[in-house]
């Protein structure tokens, strides 16, 4: 299989690995000085540096607009981000966000008026939400700027990352059958 490197479009510098034909785009979703903000690179680094086939890994902030660009033509995302819902921080959260309203109190506060949420409910109105998209995460403690990623978050991380391998694993055997069956009929 072809290896491509490629720079990272909100975090110049920042190169992760990717495939040709990526069939699962990964979205870690975050800000490496905002403490438990960081969560969602942190998974998706972790995720980009194993060796699994068919996956595409970008970070991103959380801006809204950048976010639906990201998505544009891919129909399965996973989207990796802390939740701030008001649960116990550490808590780990996952939504099937095609099927699931989101709400924008289940995010960190962020510096973005349109973040993950409203692009969210924005593409679903305008027809343009992938055909599967997941959130994960884990209930944040603190976020504020200069703090590491806090204990209760951090020890959840490695649970997170195999939940989301998995969750991969399934998707890629959903699409064989899939495209199996159209080989059939």
């Amino acid at each position: 299989m072809h290896h491509a490197l490629r720079e990272v479009g909100d975090y110049p510098g920042q190169v992760m690995e990717t495939r040709d034909c990526p069939h699962v785009l990964i979205i870690g979703i975050g800000n490496e000085s905002r403490g438990d903000d960081a969560l969602g690179l942190h998974v998706a680094r972790t995720l980009a540096g194993m060796d699994i086939s068919g996956i595409e890994v970008v970070e991103r902030d959380g801006e809204g607009t950048s976010l639906i660009e990201t998505w544009r033509g891919h129909d399965c995302v996973l989207l990796i981000d802390a939740f701030s819902s008001g649960s116990a921080p550490g808590m780990v959260h996952s939504v099937d966000a095609t099927i699931t309203q989101i709400h924008s109190e289940q995010f960190r506060s962020s510096s973005h008026t349109f973040g993950v949420a409203q692009a969210i409910e924005l593409s679903r109105r305008l027809n343009l939400l992938p055909s599967r998209l997941f959130i994960y995460g884990v209930e944040g403690k603190s976020f504020k700027i200069g703090a590491d990623i806090s204990r209760p978050v951090r020890d959840r991380i490695p649970g997170l990352v195999e939940t989301i391998v998995l969750q991969i694993s399934e998707l890629h055997l959903e699409l064989l059958h899939h495209l199996h069956r159209r080989e059939i009929y």
